[in-house]
């Protein structure tokens, strides 16, 4: 008789255990359009206990506030808000684990169930647009892979995608949009070769249809620009690959991309991300110059700016001052994926920029661009490794637009006192003067130059005044 309550006690334990488990399933990364498809609706707050960030000022000493930067208070002629224009990216904020290659994922956030479902994609929607409230800010940024599962087959990754976009779209309402979309063409085995630059015909057509179809969904969102960024359009080694041919079919893949976008009546801005190498050895957008060159042979440069991103600025051995001014000066300057990286690191570490000087730098290339818009400021940037609470996720996008603002009042603090530009204005005077006038406007042939340095004889050479400039510039932060 004992024996036999042991037996029906376990029975109904065993049938309460699978009721809880029906419940709550467990779904796996291939499920689609499954029962894990449909559930897991998260109750309450994404983020309790987080208010909605605001401006307290400098001498604040709250975390989960800002110090510099006061979205509508106005600096050089507009608000804050509008000379950042700050983005969330979507992959390192809510698809970042802290895996490297030497370690395991060390984030575990607590809306996550282990899955790559469409449940679980929606889920992480739901909390994006919680912290884009709570934060303060107005834009997104995306990749397609990112915010839905792959299917079987390109239609299901595409009803997935879909099912997704629909969702931002009801959570965005009207004051949030993306700043741009993108479509992820480097992590799939498919693109192990490239995406545009694959040796394979049948991977160049896929690779077509998942841009066209993420600039649709970009297009849909009220998305304002969309990047280009070439994870693997590049080379291992030149003994294998036909440059020539595969930079031509790069450019067939751009000029097909605008074809479409004015076909759909996509009016944002085209950007190109130059990187140096990484994941491949040669990338074939090395820098911002060697981007705006490919742009200029291929009959493309009135069709696309660059997405400067200053981790790649460095990796490619230049500083992120000097890239987004080469950006500048030749008209392409678009958005700027804010972030840094670590000089004792040979990777791109994507950082979170605290750096006031190098924000100062960056803010002073932005003013002189007259801002970004329809561009912007995406934080392309994830926590550290060490790094596991949620509340590490506001805390880096605080000290990033802090960092940001700051910048920016330097940019003033700079302008206002006009020494630094006084310092500039005099080194190249000379140049003011008729015979400098001339030059410029191309109308000094070599003749004249040479009676000119016969009448003069031996040039004097003034001082750069560098350590004056540096003095300057650094009493302005």
């Amino acid at each position: 008789m004992k024996s036999r309550n042991v037996l029906v006690l376990v029975l109904c334990l065993n049938v309460l255990l699978l009721g809880a488990i029906a419940e709550s399933p467990t779904c796996p990364a291939a499920d689609l359009g499954g029962e894990c498809s449909h559930s897991g609706e998260w109750e309450g707050e994404f983020f309790p206990g987080i208010p909605k960030i605001k401006y307290e000022g400098p001498d604040s000493k709250k975390p989960l506030a800002f110090k510099w930067y006061n979205a509508d208070e106005e600096i050089l002629g507009k608000k804050m808000k509008d000379w950042m224009r700050f983005s969330v990216a979507f992959w390192h904020t809510f698809r970042g684990t802290g895996g490297d290659p030497f370690g395991a994922a060390t984030k575990y956030w607590p809306w996550e169930d282990g899955t790559n479902s469409l449940a679980m994609a929606k889920r992480r929607m739901r909390a994006n647009f919680e912290f884009i409230n709570k934060l303060g800010v107005e834009w997104w940024c995306f990749h397609d892979r990112d915010i839905a599962p792959d299917g079987q087959t390109l239609k299901e990754t595409n009803a997935n995608l879909d099912a997704v976009v629909a969702l931002a779209k009801e959570l965005q309402g009207t004051k949030i949009k993306p700043l741009w979309g993108t479509a992820q063409l480097f992590v799939h085995p498919r693109y192990m070769h490239g995406a545009a630059t694959s040796s394979e015909v049948a991977v160049y057509a896929y690779a077509a249809a998942q841009v066209k179809k993420a600039m649709e969904v970009t297009h849909y969102l009220g998305g304002e620009n969309y990047v280009f960024w070439g994870g693997r359009e590049g080379y291992q080694s030149l003994l294998n690959t036909d440059m020539g041919r595969e930079l031509d079919h790069l450019a067939r893949f751009l000029e097909a991309a605008v074809a479409h976008k004015k076909k759909i009546g996509f009016n944002g801005t085209l950007l190109i991300e130059p990187k140096p190498q990484e994941p491949t050895k040669h990338q074939y957008d090395w820098d911002a110059a060697t981007a705006a060159n490919f742009l200029r042979k291929y009959g493309l440069i009135d069709e696309f700016k660059l997405n400067i991103e200053c981790n790649h600025a460095t990796l490619s051995g230049h500083s992120c001052h000097h890239e987004l001014e080469t950006a500048r000066i030749n008209g392409l300057l678009g958005n700027i994926d804010a972030n840094s990286g670590d000089p004792q690191v040979g990777w791109d570490t994507d950082q979170f920029l605290t750096d006031v000087g190098e924000a100062t730098m960056v803010m002073l290339s932005v003013v002189k661009n007259g801002g970004l818009a329809p561009g912007g400021f995406n934080f392309d940037a994830k926590l550290r490794r060490e790094s596991t609470d949620v509340e590490d996720l506001f805390i880096a996008h605080i000290s990033g637009m802090d960092t940001l603002a700051r910048g920016l009042r330097s940019v003033k603090n700079l302008i206002e006192d006009g020494s630094l530009m006084e310092l500039v204005r005099k080194r190249y005077q000379s140049f003011d003067t008729e015979i400098g006038a001339q030059i410029e406007a191309g109308k000094a042939d070599f003749e004249y130059l040479e009676k000119k340095a016969l009448e003069w004889g031996e040039p004097k050479v003034p001082s750069a005044k560098q350590e004056l400039a540096e003095m300057i510039f650094q009493s302005a932060l």
